[in-house]
This record gives structure tokens, sequence and C-alpha cells, in this order.
């Protein structure tokens, strides 16, 4: 659970933590004791096995039954680098992307490590939401930017990939193909050159995902939006619901 923990034990720069079978160091605290830096020892494939084996998903109070890993681990899933589950991915499958095929829609990836919604540590909630790792393949950056320049549109599935996209983008239809890191702040005074769609989860006003989907749409709408949805049963955070929005330019 996240919300309300205890502080975290003390660490500096060159503690070594054992993490059943992996090994790591500190190289760098960030700014804050919660924010560290460990490089592991061991290669990709040992390091990966480890955390697959060993690690534990993030989980909030609103779940209060034990998951596991692959609870939150999308059925699209590549490398496990996201520090939280990119649970807009959850809505689809490979019968869904197969109609969609059929229907003349292309689908492409890009890897992202995608970030925490809460740390239950307020001043450092204040910040989110953090830097975010991406990369992009390259037939993924020439599929957006074949679909730009037919008149397409482009649908992110989640919000972590409207950040990655919007931060990658070079013009007004294309993106960079290579490794980057995701710090622009999207939100309604956001101008969005990419992505004219979103499908993403329920999120409730004040998070730091529902200012992103203020790019998309009015705030006063999607907080009639989110309270249609509340009277309507519908359930938000990871396991909930989902709704497409897209953005009043596209319109």
């Amino acid at each position: 659970m996240t919300e309300e923990r205890p502080s975290p034990p003390s660490l500096t720069i060159g503690d070594r933590l054992v993490l059943g079978p992996l090994v790591a160091n500190v190289e760098h605290i960030l700014n804050h004791p919660r924010l560290i830096s460990l490089r592991f020892d061991g290669d990709r494939h040992g390091i990966y096995e480890g955390l697959a084996t060993q690690g534990r998903p993030i989980q909030y109070a609103h779940v209060p039954e034990p998951l596991a890993l692959w609870d939150v681990w999308t059925s699209l899933a590549g490398p496990p680098v996201a520090f939280e589950s990119p649970s807009a991915g959850f809505a689809l499958d490979w019968k869904t992307l197969t109609a969609w095929r059929q229907r003349g829609v292309k689908f492409a990836t890009l890897t992202l490590a995608v970030g925490i919604s809460s740390t239950g540590d307020s001043e450092l909630d204040a910040r989110l939401p953090l830097d975010e790792p991406y990369v992009i393949p390259d037939v993924t950056a020439h599929a957006v930017a074949h679909t730009k320049h037919r008149g397409g549109r482009v649908v992110a599935i989640g919000t972590t990939v409207v950040r990655a996209l919007e931060s990658a983008a070079s013009t007004s239809i294309e993106v960079k193909s290579g490794a980057g890191i995701a710090q622009k702040l999207i939100g309604p005074g956001t101008d969005l050159k990419i992505v004219d769609v979103v499908l993403t989860g329920m999120h409730e006003p004040g998070e730091s995902h529902f200012e992103l989907l203020r790019a998309f749409a009015d705030g006063s709408l999607l907080e009639r939006v989110h309270a249609a949805a509340v009277a309507g049963g519908y359930r938000s955070h990871e396991f909930g619901d989902s709704l497409i929005i897209g953005r009043r330019a596209a319109a």
C-alpha cells in the first residue's frame, strides 16, 4: 500500500541492498529520501528474471486484496520496466486488435517506464508526474507520420503514452524515434501536436492524470463526465472502466 506509509529507511550513496536474488547499489539520492537511483549487479536477463520472480506490485488502499504480479501485467506488455501498470491497456486484448486491423486501424507500440500515481508523501505527490523514460521504435515513429500525413487520427492507449508521444514530437506530424525522457507536463494549456484521441481509465478531479485530460476537453465537461460515471456505478482507478476522449481540435 502506498497511502500513509511510514518514512523510508535512511540511505546514503554506496549502500548495498539485497532484494531476494538481486543486489543493488545506491548511486544517487534524488532530492527526496523516497527517490533514489539504483544500479543492479548482473546482466539484463538476470535482473529482469529477479524482478519478475521476486517483485511485488505497487498496491493502493482501494484494492485491499493482495495482488500478484500477473494481476497488473497487461496482456500486451513487453519488458517489465513500468513502475505501475499501464492500466489503460487492460481494455485491450489480441481479439480486439484483430478486429481493429480488419477495420483498417493500425497498431504500433512503444516502451515506457510508467510512473506511479501516489507515493504516500504529500510533498512528493505534488511533484507528480515524475520524469518517465521511453523508447519509440522507428516503425512506430513512421506509423505516426504516415497517419498524420494522410489525415488520420493518432489514438494513445493511456495518459502516459500521450506524454511520451508529445515529449517526442519534432513537428506537428512527426515524433523522434529512439530513447528519451518524458519531462513535459501536459494540461489545459497544452497544444497537443500528435495525439488526437486518448483511451483512458476514469480519473478523479485533482489527480495529475485528470489534469492531463484537460488538454483534450474542458475541465467542467470532464467533471460532469466523472460525476455521471460515479452516479452510474462506473469504476475508477486501474481496474475500473474506460472512456475515449477526442481533443476539441480534432472533433
